[in-house]
């Protein structure tokens, strides 16, 4: 990857420049039996098109903090980019009540009701479905984002050292939110990436929740920062060790980050 490479939506950049039909994202369901595969331009598409329903849509300005009420998912991922390329902080399982924005999954939808700013719920269903009609109190992304442009252009360039994520860590024996700025994030997704073992073309399997930065960094940035992908899996305790042993050699896994 880039070496000068110093903010998420720089890493993006360098993937999609690098090789745009590699697969970057590949997630599987295994309480539903969905998988997705995006390419790094599919990945890239979704996250142009969110970052434009934030900016224009929410009109949300560079600072302000956008509760990401969602598991390990890969539209979850989209809105870590999204909100990266905008300069808005993703508090990923932020408080509510104190973000200007929240955007929140199917059982998270009451929590999320605490933000006085602007809602979006995901069904978080197979292909992004939307849900039968909005929830009551939201927006649905699934209608909102489709029709947002293909390329994005932030009103203001993203400083490498504002704010860009918060994420809950472990310390001594207490959780408190941890906020990176941008080019802290790629520093310590680059960190991650050489400790895991990561190179060009490395295929990452992580069953890891994401309610910390190590399972965030396995899910998504530290496979990003290597220029390497991820199979993203979720209830992955469900599979049997033949399935999941079949699905490291049809993905063609070389390296896992899952609580097994």
């Amino acid at each position: 990857m880039n070496a000068s490479d110093r903010t998420p939506a720089d890493l993006l950049r360098s993937a999609l420049a690098a090789d745009p039909a590699r697969p970057l994202v590949t997630y599987y369901d295994d309480a539903t039996g969905e998988r997705v595969e995006l390419s790094v331009a599919t990945f890239a598409n979704w996250v142009a098109k969110t970052a434009n329903l934030i900016q224009d849509g929410l009109s949300a300005e560079p600072g302000e903090r956008v509760a990401l009420l969602l598991p390990a998912h890969w539209q979850t991922a989209v809105w870590l980019l999204a909100c990266a390329s905008t300069g808005v902080v993703a508090d990923l399982g932020g408080d509510p009540a104190g973000a200007d924005h929240v955007v929140a999954g199917p059982d998270r939808l009451e929590e999320g009701l605490a933000c006085t700013g602007g809602r979006l719920a995901l069904s978080l269903a197979p292909l992004g479905r939307r849900f039968p009609a909005p929830p009551a109190g939201y927006d649905d992304y699934a209608v909102e984002v489709p029709s947002q442009g293909d390329r994005f252009a932030p009103h203001v360039p993203v400083a490498a050292d504002a704010p860009a994520l918060a994420v809950p860590e472990s310390a001594a024996g207490r959780t408190e939110p941890t906020e990176l700025t941008g080019a802290e994030l790629v520093e310590r997704a680059r960190s991650d990436a050489r400790r895991r073992g990561l190179e060009p073309g490395s295929r990452l399997l992580s069953g890891l929740a994401w309610d910390s930065w190590e399972g965030v960094s396995a899910g998504l940035y530290a496979p990003l920062a290597a220029g390497g992908s991820v199979v993203l899996c979720r209830h992955l305790d469900r599979l049997t060790p033949e399935a999941l042993a079949a699905r490291i050699e049809s993905e063609r896994v070389t390296h896992r980050a899952d609580a097994s």
